[in-house]
């Protein structure tokens, strides 16, 4: 393993839902491949957050952890860099989720946005269970579990970072005895015992997804759950397929009629993932004017799509046929977490007085 003692320490993960997609991508991922050299890093997959909305699927939640994890590898994240495991393996999460509920109050957790918005998308109505309200404990958990400096995310997971800050703050504050008043960066320096972590959100704060807008009459966020992804292991022609029939502007009609940019997919997804910044410009210019057509705009968005897909899954075809060795992967750094993470609960316990023997 790379040398990472004095490395500040990076957490992020994935829920364990199925493959992963390009809004994945530019979400955290990207970031996470680049950041290897110069963090400690952590990458957890969520499997027990998935089962909060999946409890009665557990043999999906568990196949998808393996999808999840040949994602990972063949994105470019590095075993030998970088430390990958798996949730329910790590028993102290659990038990730092139950002591930091007792620092959120209810209706401090119910204000949170992103549950607000899964209960919405999901159509859960009043139907979830107290696991799925503790989702956002959970996932602070995930992150003191490590005490992460810092963590990438996408623009949706903001809120839940906000929590665990405040939880950090709070725990310090109750437990360690640090000043209400200290900036958040002196938090270690005053005598906490987990930082008050920095978010490092990616280029493209939100991918949105290749179909039309929603009841709301807004731009979907690209989501399995919602049919409009386009995932990291599609081959060239299921890629091609999907942005042929991509959703773009309704009023345009025919190739010489005038079109909007703004709020369409095909120019969102040119101006993420197409390097040739000066095509793009010309081009958006000339899809206002009426002078280029949605097929040849496209088209060269396939051949963007696929330059950047294709060698991801050529390498995730290379790991399918030597499983075992993935998990071997899986299973060693679980282990390394599991020793990070209890270190930290013994810690936390001091701290807290509820260490006994």
């Amino acid at each position: 393993m790379t040398e990472k003692k004095h490395k500040p320490r990076l957490l992020s993960g994935d829920t364990s839902t199925g493959r992963l997609h390009l809004g994945h991508w530019v979400g955290s991922i990207e970031n996470r491949v680049l950041m290897q050299d110069d963090y400690d890093c952590y990458f957890i997959i969520a499997n027990i957050q998935a089962l909060t909305t999946r409890m009665d699927r557990p043999a999906d939640v568990h196949q998808n952890v393996m999808e999840v994890m040949l994602d990972y590898l063949a994105a470019g994240i590095d075993p030998e860099r970088s430390t990958i495991f798996v949730q329910s393996e790590i028993a102290a999460i659990a038990e730092l989720t139950v002591f930091f509920s007792l620092l959120v109050p209810y209706p401090r957790l119910m204000r949170n946005p992103t549950i607000k918005d899964e209960i919405r998308d999901k159509g859960l109505g009043d139907n979830y269970s107290v696991g799925f309200l503790l989702y956002p404990i959970s996932q602070a958990a995930d992150i003191l579990s490590f005490r992460a400096d810092v963590v990438p995310v996408g623009e949706d997971q903001i809120p839940h970072l906000e929590l665990t800050r405040e939880i950090a703050r709070r725990f310090n504050q109750v437990y360690c005895h640090v000043d209400p008043h200290t900036q958040d960066a002196d938090y270690l320096k005053q005598g906490g015992l987990f930082p008050v972590v920095e978010t490092r959100l990616s280029r493209t704060r939100r991918l949105v997804g290749i179909n039309g807008p929603g009841p709301d009459g807004n731009l979907m966020k690209m989501s399995k759950s919602l049919n409009n992804a386009i995932f990291l292991s599609d081959d060239p022609d299921t890629v091609k397929k999907k942005i042929m029939a991509m959703y773009t502007d309704p009023k345009r009609l025919k190739a010489t009629d005038k079109g909007s940019t703004e709020n369409n997919p095909l120019w969102i997804f040119h101006e993420a993932f197409n390097p040739d910044k000066a095509w793009v410009s010309e081009a958006e210019e000339r899809y206002r004017q009426g002078t280029i057509g949605d097929v040849e705009c496209k088209r060269r968005l396939i051949d963007v799509l696929v330059a950047l897909i294709e060698p991801m899954r050529q390498r995730r075809l290379q790991y399918e046929k030597d499983i075992h060795y993935v998990k071997s992967i899986l299973q060693e750094g679980t282990a390394r977490a599991n020793e990070t993470a209890n270190a930290t609960l013994m810690l936390a316990k001091e701290a807290m007085r509820q260490r006994y023997f």
